[in-house]
């Protein structure tokens, strides 16, 4: 947030010296560096699609493309959302939505095949039975899931625009109604369909070359306007200090495993004193 405040003072007319400290010059530099990766930013890329889909008409718009259903209502949108596992580590979600009728939607933009891997695709199924729904409800109140990947190769390698997996019973075929459904849309596929029509514009950096104007406005904000810039901005800052911070948190682990004392721990890691003993007495339990 640092950087934001500095360029805010440098608008406001708050003079500057003449010469420039290196802190001052590296802050130029990495907003620099953040402008243009902006303009380069497409919807295939998360945290970019998590701003743009954050925007609820913009999510409702592309759950009705890929489900095929103009009947369907968003009744609230969360982008880069943090959902806890068994564990209690935290994992981020590109995008999660629920509808109208509580069906929730987890939408991830995926570039490697790894991340969108079956087993992957099963454990976020699992994040949101785990998550959405309260200590001692009834198995009934599982809310039906989707979790749907946009994936930047076809991961399921059989030439389709959109994989649809349910469970089956193997020995009549017929569907196991569990509710739980994973969707696999291959954005190579980049047709006159509506889907292909929206996965064309998953790869457009200029909102000029973009079908759907839902979703151009949306980019344009991010890319052009003044207050989408700086949203932006800020967004990136904040990752890379989550990331900072995780790395950190990694690392005191592998010195607390090593015993060396809290108080070196903290020293090293740039963590708080009573961080490290939190992480301690949890590494102990």
């Amino acid at each position: 947030m640092i950087l934001l405040s500095w360029i805010s003072k440098q608008k406001a007319g708050e003079p500057m010296s003449e010469r420039k400290t290196q802190q001052e010059l590296d802050f130029e530099r990495k907003h620099e560096e953040d402008l243009q990766r902006i303009r380069e930013f497409r919807l295939i890329d998360d945290d970019f699609m998590a701003a743009v889909f954050e925007d609820h008409d913009c999510a409702e718009f592309l759950l009705r493309i890929i489900l095929k259903r103009d009947d369907l209502i968003v009744r609230e949108v969360h982008g880069q959302y943090s959902i806890k596992n068994l564990q209690g580590r935290s994992v981020r979600l590109d995008i999660l939505a629920v509808d109208r009728n509580n069906r929730a939607y987890n939408i991830e933009v995926q570039r490697s095949d790894r991340g969108a891997s079956e087993k992957r695709a099963r454990y976020n199924s699992s994040l949101l039975d785990a998550n959405l729904t309260d200590s001692g409800e009834e198995y009934d109140a599982l809310n039906e899931t989707y979790v749907i990947f946009i994936t930047e190769n076809d991961i399921l390698r059989a030439g389709l625009p959109i994989y649809h997996i349910d469970r089956t019973v193997q020995e009549t075929g017929m569907i196991f109604n569990d509710q739980a459904h994973i969707i696999y849309v291959n954005s190579q596929i980049k047709d006159e369909t509506a889907l292909g029509k929206l996965m064309h514009d998953f790869f457009c950096t200029n909102s000029k070359d973009m079908n759907y104007s839902i979703l151009a406005q949306r980019v344009r904000y991010f890319k052009e306007d003044t207050k989408g810039v700086a949203a932006m901005c800020r967004a990136m800052e904040k990752m890379r200090d989550e990331t900072e911070h995780e790395t950190s948190v990694k690392h005191a682990l592998a010195m607390l495993a090593d015993g060396v004392p809290c108080e070196k721990v903290a020293k090293y890691t740039d963590l708080s004193i009573e961080e490290v003993r939190a992480l301690a007495e949890k590494k102990s339990a």
